[in-house]
């Protein structure tokens, strides 16, 4: 469906510069918004990834210069755009955007203002939570019980984990086998995999000391790059396993080496919500290791073939591997069942069709402006 004149327009915003889970969130509520006939935009940052991401698929974007509560001209800049544009919805992401977003779109009466939340962390003041939005949208149960444990109205908050394509993160014989041939990953090993960005709560080193006490068929991959990965590399070798590790970089297709692998260790220990990651992980029918955070453990109590660890516990891991890599290998029916649990609860059309059940309360609904 093409949007058109008629249609409520929706903005989202978001400070942050760099790409990760959440940039992807927006860019998808974008995309499935735009598709069912809503008009979209987005303010961040010129030189943000996500401006450059959504431009390359013509959504609309509105660029400033910063997002900065103490900067004025930042202030004059972001109303200039909202008063311009006058959305039926604007929906914030980071802090900063959410505080002077926010706040803008209250001045200028935007109907309907979201906020999402997407990490499990203390907040440091509940005010831009209860002054501004109308809609908190949380990431996991878990972000939700916490906001409302620092003050936020419990009845402000709709639980909206991001959702993950269903028909493209399913197991691939096709992709199984290109991506083992390519790595030289052969029948006999057991290939342990984690997709992510490499920052420091995501855990990888905890990855690397796991591997360096597992035994020799055992291999590793790192699908993902960040800022942490020369120190990585660094704790590979420093424990000799970079033949043993292998770090592939970022992937744009992460669906083909989640085909390849046997086992997924998500080892990420505080801030995630719900992981897309994990979501895509046990889509594509595999069993995982984790670490025990409340957000992650939502997903996993939805299915059989997990372990979970304290973070930094390698001999426990070493267990929980070597447990899971009992269990029968990829097969069929197993994966299968996996799937349809985890597409149910968290696959991208329930999160759109939440997200437009949500709109509609309010009184917001596509082909119609509603002005």
């Amino acid at each position: 469906m093409q949007p058109n004149t008629q249609s409520p327009l929706v903005v989202h915003t978001d400070s942050s510069r760099v790409w990760g889970g959440q940039e992807i969130r927006v860019l998808t509520e974008l995309r499935e918004m735009r598709r069912l006939g809503f008009r979209v935009g987005l303010i961040v940052p010129r030189d943000a990834e996500l401006a450059r991401r959504a431009a390359a698929e013509d959504i609309p974007v509105y660029g400033v210069s910063t997002f900065a509560k103490f900067n004025p001209n930042a202030w004059r800049e972001l109303y200039q755009i909202v008063s311009m544009l006058k959305p039926r919805v604007i929906n914030t992401h980071s802090s900063e955007d959410s505080w002077m977003a926010g706040a803008v779109a209250r001045f200028c009466r935007v109907p309907l203002i979201i906020r999402t939340r997407h990490v499990l962390a203390p907040i440091s003041s509940a005010v831009s939570y209860t002054l501004f939005p109308h809609v908190i949208f949380t990431c996991s149960e878990a972000i939700a019980a916490q906001l409302t444990r620092q003050g936020v109205a419990a009845g402000k908050t709709v639980v909206l984990s991001t959702g993950n394509d269903e028909t493209r993160f399913r197991f691939s014989p096709q992709h199984r086998h290109a991506i083992r041939q390519a790595y030289g990953i052969g029948d006999h090993h057991i290939l342990v995999g984690n997709v992510g960005f490499l920052r420091t709560y995501k855990g990888h080193a905890f990855i690397i000391k796991t591997a360096a006490a597992m035994p020799d068929h055992y291999r590793f991959m790192l699908v993902g790059d960040g800022d942490q990965l020369d120190r990585l590399q660094a704790l590979a070798k420093e424990l000799g396993v970079t033949e043993r590790v292998l770090f592939v970089g970022h992937q744009e297709q992460p669906e083909c080496f989640l085909s390849a692998f046997d086992l997924c260790f998500f080892s990420s220990y505080e801030a995630e919500g719900v992981s897309q990651a994990l979501i895509q992980s046990l889509l594509n029918g595999l069993p995982v290791l984790a670490c025990r955070i409340s957000s992650t453990e939502e997903p996993l109590n939805l299915v059989e073939d997990y372990r979970l660890v304290a973070y930094d516990d390698v001999p426990a891991a070493c267990q929980g591997l070597n447990e899971l890599a009992q269990l029968p290998r990829r097969e069929p029916q197993r994966m299968e069942r996996q799937h349809r649990i985890i597409a149910d609860r968290y696959g991208l059309r329930g999160m759109v069709r939440k997200l437009v059940d949500t709109y509609a309360r309010h009184g917001v609904v596509a082909g119609r402006d509603g002005s």
